[in-house]
C-alpha cells in the first residue's frame, strides 16, 4: 500500500500526517451511508487506518453488521484544494494493546492522548484504495491488487 499511497503524487503520505480532522463513511444496515467527523491514523506500511470510538458508537454498530471482511468504508480529509480519500474494509479491534497502540498513534497526529476509556475500541481499516490531490497534477484513483 506505500507505493500505492506515494503514487498518489507528491506528499500523499505526508499529507495523512498533518493535523486534519477528518471524516469516516459507514454503511447503515439499510444502505444509507453514515459520515461523522474523525481522527484518523495512517500506517502506510501495514496498509491500515485506524480509528479510535467508544464501541457504543453507531460507525462501530454499522462496521459489525456487514458481514465479516465485508464493511466497505472510506475515511477522507480536506485542506482548501488539497483532498485525499482511503477506501477499504474495516474490522472492530478491541484487544488492549491494539487499542493502546492506536492511541499511542493518535497522540502522535493530533499532538494530544485522549483520556482512558474503558469504552475505547479501534476501527481498523484494510486500506484496498487510494486518492485524491495533495500537490500540482491530480492523479488518478489506485486499486491494490488483491
Amino acid at each position: 500500500m506505500r507505493t500505492e499511497m506515494q503514487n498518489q503524487g507528491n506528499g500523499y503520505f505526508e499529507f495523512w500526517s498533518e493535523y486534519h480532522l477528518c471524516t469516516l463513511t459507514t454503511l447503515r444496515p439499510d444502505g444509507r451511508p453514515h459520515v461523522v467527523p474523525v481522527g484518523v491514523t495512517v500506517d502506510v506500511d501495514a496498509g491500515i487506518a485506524r480509528i479510535i470510538t467508544r464501541k457504543s458508537s453507531r460507525k462501530v454498530a454499522n462496521v459489525q453488521a456487514a458481514l465479516p471482511g465485508k464493511a466497505r468504508v472510506a475515511v477522507c480529509q480536506v485542506d482548501g484544494g488539497r483532498w485525499a480519500t482511503l477506501e477499504g474494509t474495516a474490522e472492530v479491534r478491541t484487544h488492549p494493546a491494539t487499542v493502546e497502540d492506536a492511541v499511542a498513534r493518535y497522540g502522535e497526529r493530533y499532538g494530544r492522548t485522549p483520556a482512558p476509556d474503558p469504552e475505547r475500541v479501534v476501527i481498523e481499516i484494510t486500506i484496498d484504495r487510494a486518492m485524491g490531490q495533495v500537490g500540482a497534477a491530480r492523479p488518478a484513483a489506485k486499486e491494490v491488487a488483491a
